[in-house]
């Protein structure tokens, strides 16, 4: 691996002499997530492999071109899970793509995002350096975090090598209970769960149906389901995996897809289209022909942003704009990572 390593670097040097876009790719999954990306193709899917998996301590360690369901099928044998529950899209997820991405699945509002569990990363900045952040426990929190700051950067600032997990035990017990429920009312339902002791790992409202996930010890999802009542669902795995990966029908079809993350509590857009709430009400799935413009307002008013996750042929960019004090930040950071601007141009902004 050293020498693919080392391949790595020198493609990375010369492509920054001449200043030539390098296209970070993994297996392509979300090539839809984002702006359009540009440049030379830089393919990672051979830097693969688990590289260390210490059940005992909670953490696994792998390189960026490992499948992610190669990951999750190793954690699984010895009853452990990725708690952010990662999308995957598709059947060649990356390691590596999944943390470039950042973008964490139903159990998101329980267990936290995905940058929650990154412990420690390594990479290749715009100059070819061998660099490596973070640890492989959760107390090492010295010097800057870039680990974190990686996930969710498409690539931007740099080529992900290998990356620190922290994994969580498999829940003893798991059910998922379903009600008819106008959405207004779902929301609240959703927000008074949230300030409650109840297992509640997952929900969401499409098409008029509520579905709450409980997870935990056998005893107390059985408490919390006879508190909250409802149907039982069967085959919910199938479910929850469809909300994740967007098999789910409210996903079909080719128009745009927004992804709006606001306030639990937020009140009802005021947008024609459908909808799908999930994370408490603090992630809204919206399938829309409304202009970006009307979209972003209403999140913006709501306390939240908008992003454009699937274009339908919509023109705007994928994510919403920055105020510019934040933008000269995150231009100052891309120039320290990546002086030459060579890694995945225009992926998250314009000139970025």
């Amino acid at each position: 691996m050293d020498t693919l390593i080392q391949h790595f670097a020198d493609t990375i040097r010369a492509a920054t002499e001449k200043r030539r876009p390098l296209r970070i790719r993994g297996g392509g999954s979300k090539d839809f997530y984002g702006n359009a990306a540009a440049g030379e193709d830089f393919d990672v899917t051979g830097h693969r492999g688990i590289i260390d998996y210490e059940p005992t301590e909670l953490v696994i360690t792998a390189r960026a071109g490992t499948p992610l369901a190669e990951i999750e099928a190793a954690m699984r044998g010895h009853g452990q899970m990725l708690g952010f529950e990662p999308p995957h899209f598709g059947g060649s997820a990356t390691l590596g793509g999944c943390i470039a991405a950042g973008l964490s699945g139903p159990r998101r509002a329980a267990a936290g995002a995905a940058r929650d569990f990154v412990l420690g990363l390594r990479m290749l900045d715009g100059r070819g350096t061998d660099l490596r952040f973070g640890g492989q426990v959760m107390k090492n929190v010295a010097g800057y975090d870039v680990s974190r700051l990686m996930t969710g950067s498409l690539g931007t600032l740099g080529v992900i090598l290998e990356v620190s997990l922290k994994a969580l035990p498999l829940p003893q017990a798991e059910l998922t209970l379903s009600c008819e429920l106008p959405r207004s009312e779902a929301v609240e339902l959703m927000n008074a769960w949230a300030g409650q002791p109840l297992p509640v790992t997952a929900t969401c409202h499409v098409e008029k149906r509520l579905y709450v996930r409980l997870s935990g010890a056998e005893s107390a999802v059985r408490a919390a389901a006879k508190k909250i009542g409802g149907e039982e669902v069967p085959n919910a795995a199938e479910f929850w995996s469809g909300v994740r990966d967007h098999r789910d029908l409210f996903f079909s079809g080719d128009g745009p897809v927004w992804r709006l993350s606001l306030a639990s509590t937020a009140p009802e857009l005021g947008l024609a289209g459908h909808q799908m709430v999930e994370w408490g009400g603090a992630l809204r799935w919206l399938k829309t022909d409304a202009d970006a413009g009307s979209v972003r307002k209403v999140a913006r008013e709501a306390g939240g942003h908008a992003t454009l996750f699937r274009r339908g042929g919509q023109t705007a960019g994928a994510f919403h704009p920055l105020p510019e004090p934040l933008m000269r930040l995150h231009r100052r950071v891309k120039q320290a990572m990546d002086p030459a601007g060579v890694f995945n141009p225009g992926r998250l902004y314009p000139d970025f």
